[in-house]
């Protein structure tokens, strides 16, 4: 314990000269429409490529930068790398570039200052309102009070998508969201997994749920499709896009550039995805 303790207080300690170091990069995952598999928007995905632990998952560190405070910088930084990212893919393709999708905090949500961040980022970089979607979780949506969710109407009114996350690992209340401002639901991959251990046994709660979502007017998408059975099934489901290994792991922004170079309409799986 003392051992895990002290590696946590390390990652803590060295989380704001790591920013400023470089050792944090974005990846994107795409997001596909159900069925078909056309590009609709894109996960942006942080990593940490620690000098001497390797490249560490968001699940080993945000926990740490909430409690921190470093989630404010981190959290600018992820933004602002993002809209530059997606802002460059709606120059390539303005009239078919995918909306980047970037996971929010419920610290950040409650900072005073985020709208007016948001704001300046997609000034600065150019990046239409409509193509930024901003993804909080289920319980953070939940336990949301005035002040996150007067920022999360100022930024739908602004354009900007909401969508609440990992739905299915908590609450799974679908009343809730008819006070939010949100748009779609992105079902986690654990409920899909529990759903599906040995294949699709249940279907009829996914049904139900995309059922429930789409008369309240949302979309939903399901996260960590492995095989094309799954998507098939998803699809008769009523789920309307998809992302997961199936489709394509995450890559590097400029893999996706590539795609969206390409004259034909951008879609997945592909045969190849460049990568470099």
């Amino acid at each position: 314990q003392q051992a895990t303790d002290s590696a946590r207080m390390a990652l803590t300690t060295s989380m704001r000269s790591a920013l400023e170091a470089g050792e944090f990069t974005v990846v994107y995952q795409p997001i596909v429409a159900l069925p078909g598999g056309q590009l609709r928007g894109v996960e942006a995905l942080l990593r940490w490529d620690h000098p001497t632990l390797g490249e560490l998952p968001p699940e080993a560190f945000i926990e740490l930068a909430e409690s921190s405070g470093a989630i404010t910088p981190l959290g600018r930084w992820v933004m602002e790398t993002a809209c530059a990212q997606a802002a460059e893919w709606h120059r390539v393709r303005p009239g078919g570039a995918p909306f980047i999708s970037v996971n929010l905090s419920a610290q950040q949500a409650t900072d005073p200052g985020f709208v007016g961040d948001v704001a300046r980022i997609m000034a600065g970089t150019g990046l239409p309102f409509r193509l930024l979607q901003l993804e909080l979780t289920e319980s953070a949506l939940v336990g949301a009070d005035s002040r996150p969710l007067e920022t999360l109407q100022e930024l739908s009114a602004m354009g900007v998508r909401i969508a609440a996350d990992d739905f299915g690992s908590g609450y799974s209340n679908l009343a809730y969201l008819r006070r939010l401002p949100v748009g779609s639901l992105k079902l986690s991959a654990s409920f899909i997994k529990e759903l599906w251990p040995d294949g699709p046994t249940d279907e009829p709660v996914i049904a139900a749920l995309a059922g429930l979502a789409h008369r309240l007017g949302l979309e939903v998408t399901v996260e960590g499709v492995e095989t094309s059975e799954q998507a098939r099934q998803l699809c008769a489901l009523g789920c309307d896009t998809a992302q997961g290994w199936y489709y394509a792991a995450a890559v590097p922004g400029h893999d996706i550039t590539a795609v969206l170079r390409d004259p034909a309409p951008p879609s997945f799986p592909r045969r190849t995805l460049p990568h470099g």
